[in-house]
């Protein structure tokens, strides 16, 4: 399987890729990084809207239509859900190497 270019993702674009399954403004995606995270994963309003320029640009969020409000909201794409998707699978093969290398050991050690 060819890695795409994009992946690892960090941390942050992780969550806030997560968090705009939904769509959210810039202090909601905070707020809910924050809960995703349970508290661990914590962004300046400079960090979040320059990563918002950045997923806009690589198509993976966009902003949803001018509403009434003066806030601007985004939404994930068809295209970064499936950038999660690369990642989740990315993890899972990382989780299973490392699960199964403990375990080799794990069986040595007895």
């Amino acid at each position: 399987m060819k890695r795409n270019k994009h992946l690892p993702l960090t941390e942050t674009v992780y969550y806030i890729l997560l968090s705009l399954l939904e769509p959210r403004h810039g202090y909601l995606v905070m707020q809910r990084v924050d809960e995703l995270s349970e508290g661990q994963v914590k962004m300046a309003a400079g960090t979040l809207y320059g990563a918002f320029e950045n997923l806009v640009k690589l198509h993976f969020i966009e902003p949803v239509p001018e509403q009434e409000s003066r806030r601007k909201v985004y939404v994930i794409t068809e295209e970064g859900k499936e950038i999660l998707r690369l990642e989740q699978e990315r993890m899972r093969a990382l989780l299973s190497v490392t699960d199964q290398l403990l375990r080799e050991e794990k069986h040595e050690e007895v």
